[in-house]
């Protein structure tokens, strides 16, 4: 990336040190709090148990040692130091509770303030210190509470503390998730600290304004990340519960961002409750979706036409999520994936059709890899994707998507006896002068899904592209791939002498997926890269692959459940939670 971009970096991690060491050595008051929020946030009771195990697992790092604490560890990479900073932690020794998970809140907090306290390391940028203030404020009494209690007014004083910072800062934070963490962790500090009212004012007045500019007309964000989304919501909801519990109206711009953003995600979610993973995104955090669309009592139905970008399908227990836009550009794009037209289809509570997911915990290359297109259950054409990833920025090591697709039209409608989705990319038209046109069709029932893929050269000057490719392979053929990754879960063989691929479910559902005869059908390797595993997870792909000859290219394939599988499945099956795998 440009220097300037380097040269901002450098400026907003000076200014960040610089008001930090500021505001740790203010003589600051030890305040209490106004009132005792009630803790909005959901932790994990197992994550909680291998904390007081001594387990730390961070951002795909596991660090063991059961008598130290975690700042005596010495962090594995930025990305685990930054988990460890923002205290999310804390709420899964909540959800543990007891004398013993009050016992390690405590002299884990306290030895935070001990070695950061006055302004240093790794914790003091905006949304990370937002993200700090609403755990600490959020289970304050819990750790306060006691008779052996340690000394409160140390607490107070670092609350007060970052609260200042926060208020001279949070402009700092990048536009999206970090500024909304950052402003609703200085809406929560001002309104629940004695005598910091004055601060919470003018965040409540940045953060209207943040809904007004990032949350667009269809309830997404410009990162298109649906994960990150949820997120945003929760953080809104949080903000818009704190002003009601202060007796603050809640600005217009605020609840009409959750109004928008309600429907986006209920569109977003599978019919195993869980979210799509596209472009940087996971499932989601067991439990955070129902609960945050819950506490926002929004009802509005789910609206026609796309949802940030996602066309959905659905019908029984079926449901089928589409990246039917654009990808993200720009800034936006840091972490976006090359997954135009790519699908994920879940049936009851078991996701069958995935994608890879983000890598980003496994390193650069992983990171790399999960953002391609191969990584993604759609095309991908002679090794390549549908968007490119570009330079490398100097300061952060990410990379813009760049010469993405710029025209990607979609129709959604009804059949006689189910429903259809059409949608055309132009990703490969530069590259090979052909458009990738996709129909899916589903029936009312949703037990089963027809597929159709097309290569198109469209007029004359793709045409002569075409033709120019089609020299360059000796008349060979321009190979292509279709492909469909399978949840590691899933138990996939060849069928009907390599004619077809049954699918088992732990559910006790089978589906079959077909084609018609004029490819190559194997089913090979691939992984399920997962937030919070320590390595990836082995997988299977289906992959059908043929060679493009002529101006328009074919290939239909279908997915259905077996004629034997019961309407109704009663799933019984426990759901895996190893995260060390």
């Amino acid at each position: 990336m440009s220097k300037a971009t380097s040269f901002t970096a450098r400026k907003v991690h000076f200014l960040n040190r610089w008001h930090a060491l500021r505001a740790g050595r203010m003589r600051a008051r030890a305040v209490g709090l106004v009132s005792s929020p009630e803790p909005r946030t959901i932790g994990s009771f197992a994550k909680g148990r291998q904390l007081l195990a001594g387990n730390f697992l961070f951002a795909g790092h596991l660090l063991e040692h059961k008598e130290s604490n975690p700042w005596d560890l010495p962090a594995p990479n930025a990305e685990y130091q930054q988990e460890l900073q923002g205290f999310a932690w804390l709420d899964d020794l909540a959800a543990v509770g007891g004398p013993a998970a009050r016992d390690a809140a405590r002299r884990w907090l306290w030895r935070w303030i001990e070695l950061y306290g006055r302004g240093r390391g790794p914790g003091w940028t905006p949304d990370l210190t937002g993200r700090r203030l609403i755990r600490w404020i959020n289970h304050a009494l819990f750790m306060l509470q006691g008779n052996d209690a340690p000394d409160s007014d140390v607490f107070y004083r670092s609350l007060h503390q970052q609260t200042h910072f926060l208020a001279r800062r949070w402009q700092g934070a990048v536009n999206g998730l970090p500024r909304f963490e950052a402003l609703t962790g200085l809406i929560y500090a001002g309104l629940a600290l004695e005598g910091m009212e004055e601060m919470a004012l003018p965040a409540i007045k940045a953060l209207a304004k943040e809904c007004e500019g990032q949350i667009d007309d269809q309830g997404g964000l410009p990162t298109r990340n649906p994960e990150e989304l949820l997120e945003v919501f929760t953080l809104l909801t949080w903000a818009a519960a704190a002003l009601s519990d202060a007796g603050h109206a809640t600005p217009e711009e605020h609840l009409d961002a959750i109004e928008r953003i309600a429907p986006t995600l209920r569109t977003l979610r599978h019919s195993d409750g869980s979210l799509a993973r596209f472009h940087g995104g996971g499932r989601g955090p067991e439990g955070w979706l129902d609960h945050a669309l819950a506490q926002a009592r929004v009802k509005t139905r789910q609206p026609d036409g796309l949802s940030m970008g996602f066309a959905r399908i659905s019908a029984g227990r079926t449901s089928v999520l589409i990246d039917a836009s654009k990808p993200p550009q720009g800034r936006a794009s840091y972490n976006a994936h090359a997954s135009t037209l790519a699908l994920e289809l879940t049936s009851g509570r078991r996701p069958l059709v995935v994608n890879c997911g983000s890598g980003r915990s496994f390193g650069a290359d992983w990171r790399r890899a999960g953002r391609a297109t191969p990584s993604h259950s759609t095309l991908s054409l002679d090794g390549y994707s549908s968007a490119r990833l570009g330079e490398s920025d100097r300061a952060t090591g990410r990379e813009q998507l760049i010469e993405a697709p710029t025209r990607v039209p979609i129709e959604i409608g009804h059949l006689s006896d189910g429903l259809r989705f059409q949608g055309g990319h132009d990703g490969f038209v530069k590259t090979h002068g052909l458009t990738h046109a996709r129909t899916l069709e589903m029936t009312f029932d949703g037990r089963a899904m027809a597929g159709e893929d097309m290569l198109l050269a469209l007029d004359d000057q793709e045409k002569r592209r075409f033709d120019l490719a089609l020299d360059a392979t000796q008349l060979q053929g321009i190979a292509y791939d279709i492909r469909f990754h399978l949840h590691p879960e899933v138990d996939a063989t060849l069928d009907l002498g390599g004619a077809a691929v049954s699918i088992a479910l732990k559910s006790g559902e089978v589906w079959v997926f077909r084609h018609d005869g004029a490819q190559n059908l194997t089913l090979q390797p691939s992984v399920y890269l997962e937030t919070g595993r320590l390595k990836p997870r082995g997988a299977n792909q289906i992959v059908l692959s043929g060679k493009a000859m002529s101006y328009a290219t074919r290939v239909r394939w279908s997915l259905s459940k077996a004629q034997e599988t019961a309407i109704g499945v009663r799933d019984l099956s426990q759901d895996a939670h190893d995260l060390t795998e």
